[in-house]
């Protein structure tokens, strides 16, 4: 089993090593001397084994070159991350989901082979994985398995709530992600169950969190505040610093993808989190994402124009920037706007918002009498 991964990230190279934050850079002769001793299955190089030392602790030296290091090819797309909806269903039934249904379907076993394949020849290094819940997906622990093996870096987004079982802890624990993104929706019971509308959540949630604390799991919490918790943030950033390397929070509740209100009823009054001005994004050009049933899309927001991996391959991506770039137009209530310039919100989230038709103060945070 590979201990460290060589792979191209667009126009650099980096070594990486699964359920470790550091990497480094290397040039490209440092890349190609190296693929090309694994290929003659020779020893790790000392520049490699000093640099593993002393960034990760760990050694390589003398060590077979094909069995400690996973070099990943240099392919014609450039897409070095992707997300995957593995599937939509979930477990739990929270009220603020973006997902406008949760059904639990998707591709079988096989598909979901063929489409990780397709990712890892569209150079994608990174990989979240995500849903609905995707721990309770049947085929979860072969996928992750393949792309682990493929050389991976993953992200698993979860609720925590299977994290105990001892199958995903050996899993886990013998196969290490690059991190573990779990949910925290409020610090008791109480406000826990409820925003989740899943009688026992939380229990299932600290079991699941002991438990990958206690194998050694990287986890990191992200608290999401809403009325129903919004009085326990504190008490919420307290469990994140007892079980997590890192938190981070998140109040901006948006509407589901594809622009029904119902989950803007979640929004603790006062707690709209003033992000930074939106300068940009490459979605669509170095990642995308992709739904439980192989359609690419350049996020999980902006799903128009759908990209049918499973019947057009890896030629139907080299639609996707175009596609990504006429989802950045302003168009509708916005186009026109004179204060663009320091607009906060992405052009697909915006559009999902006045779908909605959001009161203002949910996604437009320009002074009084801006344009929408």
């Amino acid at each position: 089993m590979h201990q460290v991964i060589a792979s191209p990230q667009h126009d650099k190279f980096v070594i990486v090593r699964p359920g470790a934050r550091k990497g480094m850079q290397i040039p490209h002769a440092m890349f190609r001397e190296l693929s090309e001793t694994v290929e003659a299955g020779g020893t790790v190089p000392v520049w490699l084994s000093d640099a593993a030392r002393q960034a990760w602790g760990v050694e390589l030296s003398g060590d077979s070159s094909k069995e400690a290091v996973l070099v990943r090819p240099i392919t014609g797309l450039n897409y070095s991350r992707a997300s995957w909806e593995i599937n939509k269903g979930c477990n739990f039934n929270c009220e603020h989901c973006y997902l406008a249904e949760r059904k639990f379907a998707g591709l079988p076993l096989g598909g979901k082979r063929e489409l990780l394949s397709l990712l890892r020849d569209a150079g994608v290094l990174w990989l979240q994985i995500t849903g609905g819940e995707p721990t309770i997906d049947r085929d979860f622990l072969s996928a992750y398995e393949q792309a682990y093996r493929m050389g991976m870096m993953i992200e698993i987004l979860t609720n925590g709530s299977r994290l105990h079982r001892p199958e995903m802890v050996d899993l886990l624990g013998a196969m290490p992600p690059h991190r573990v993104k779990v949910s925290l929706y409020g610090a008791t019971a109480e406000s826990f169950d409820s925003l989740t509308r899943k009688p026992g959540a939380f229990k299932l949630l600290l079991k699941g969190l002991k438990s990958a604390k206690d194998a050694g799991i990287p986890l990191e919490l992200t608290l999401i505040v809403t009325k129903h918790n919004a009085h326990e943030v504190d008490s919420m950033r307290a469990m994140a610093r007892d079980y997590a390397e890192t938190y981070s929070e998140y109040s901006n509740i948006s509407p589901t993808y594809d622009g029904t209100p119902e989950p803007l009823a979640t929004q603790a009054p006062g707690l709209l989190d003033k992000s930074t001005v939106f300068g940009g994004c490459p979605a669509g050009h170095t990642f995308f994402h992709v739904d439980p049933h192989g359609f690419a899309t350049m996020c999980k927001i902006g799903r128009e124009n759908p990209i049918g991996l499973m019947a057009e391959g890896l030629d139907g991506l080299l639609r996707l920037p175009a596609i990504a770039d006429a989802q950045m137009l302003r168009t509708g209530g916005c186009s026109g706007c004179q204060l663009s310039g320091s607009c906060r919100v992405c052009r697909p989230l915006a559009k999902a918002y006045q779908a909605a038709k959001a009161p203002l103060e949910n996604y437009c945070q320009h002074e009084k009498g801006a344009v929408a």
